[in-house]
């Protein structure tokens, strides 16, 4: 039995327009526990939408704007959610996105495909709660795929939880393939769910042009840009990461591939450090620059920014006249206008002219709803330096 709550604010219009997302602050006070379904009324008691609710800020994720059960609508979302990857799958690629939360209308549950292998991470106490329905209802329809175990990973950070609802743990990393490209995932240990899938479009581009290139990776995680633009023909990779495990991933990508190590640098170290040590001679053809979320919340985005501006600078001094810095950001509390903010004024400190030739984000996997732009959180900016 779903249980009644009430607006405070007039939210209807954006609620029917998409937005997925109900703040406890728009409704009245009520008892409803994390997972619990809810009906959403307006302030003279008129249904506006369902969802399930949630702790912390956001109240009520939302499922549908129509009068149904959400039981019923698990097992439909998904259909609709792996309809669509059919249709738009990326070529000779066993790894990519199945379901994309709140922009396949599943909010709070995501589902990345590894070959055989599926992950399941949800987000907030609502989603964790609904885990065992929504496990049923993916399951007969992702068995029908050929994935034979799906992971449920709930946490963040160091207190990630990774168990098998169906099939059996890995009992090593996988490896799969992204654009014809072999790279190697920890699905229990790594970031996300083992691997950035949302930038598979972009190490493809890194890809096509690195041919006679020296390419500089920097927050380089699995190396999945190194190993591009070593595919690509790239005449020397640098990768540099803090984590000495992402660096040992990236050596394995790169043997995973047949690729010859002495072509590749690998490097330990704080990426500002690494660039404020380098000699002054040294220069890269093309610069990739994807570090972690620099804004995890509104609070810490004048930092964030301050950060961008700094880390620009430094790349930007390091990229020979007319080769390329690809710029990317994952942090949604930083929009592609404030982050393009900062490559301005990175450029300017470095007494640099900047051509931007590509914009691009997420690829189709991972859509967006027009009604949601938080949920347009990936930044990519591929810039000529001159």
């Amino acid at each position: 039995m779903a249980r009644p709550v009430r607006l405070t604010k007039p939210l209807e219009r954006v609620i029917h327009e998409g937005h997925p997302w109900i703040y406890r602050d728009a409704l009245e006070p009520h008892d409803a526990q994390p997972g619990d379904v809810v009906t959403v009324h307006d302030k003279r008691g008129r249904f506006v939408c369902r969802g399930h609710a949630d702790s912390g800020p956001i109240a009520v994720r939302v499922w549908t704007t129509e009068d149904e059960s959400l039981a019923r609508l698990y097992s439909a979302r998904f259909t609709q959610a792996l309809a669509l990857r059919a249709w738009i799958r990326p070529p000779d690629s066993d790894a990519y996105r199945l379901v994309h939360g709140e922009a396949d209308r599943m909010p709070g549950c995501v589902i990345d495909r590894y070959g055989p292998i599926a992950v399941m991470r949800l987000d907030g106490d609502g989603a964790t709660a609904l885990r065992e329905p929504l496990v049923l209802a993916a399951e007969p329809q992702l068995r029908a795929l050929g994935i034979e175990t799906l992971l449920w990973r709930v946490g963040r950070k160091q207190q990630i939880d990774v168990q098998a609802a169906f099939g059996s743990m890995p009992t090593d990393r996988v490896v799969v393939t992204e654009r014809g490209t072999k790279l190697v995932a920890d699905l229990e240990h790594g970031q996300k769910t083992g691997l950035f899938l949302d930038l598979r479009e972009s190490r493809y581009r890194v890809r096509q042009l690195s041919q006679g290139k020296r390419v500089l990776n920097l927050y380089g995680y699995t190396g999945g840009f190194s190993v591009a633009a070593a595919l690509g023909g790239a005449t020397h990779v640098t990768t540099v990461d803090i984590a000495p495990e992402a660096v040992k991933l990236t050596a394995d990508t790169y043997a995973a591939n047949g690729l010859d190590q002495a072509q590749h640098d690998a490097v330990t170290s704080d990426v500002p450090a690494y660039l404020d040590q380098l000699s002054g001679e040294a220069e890269f053809d093309i610069i990739i620059c994807d570090p972690p979320s620099f804004a995890p919340s509104e609070r810490a985005l004048p930092a964030a920014l301050d950060s961008y501006r700094a880390l620009h600078e430094r790349c930007m001094r390091r990229v020979t006249r007319g080769g390329l810095y690809l710029a990317a950001s994952c942090s949604s509390h930083v929009n592609r206008e404030a982050f393009e903010e900062t490559l301005r004024e990175g450029a300017r400190r470095a007494r640099r002219v900047v051509q931007v030739l590509e914009r691009s984000g997420a690829p189709a996997d991972h859509p967006r709803l027009l009604g949601f732009p938080e949920f347009d959180y990936l930044k990519v900016t591929l810039c000529r330096v001159l």
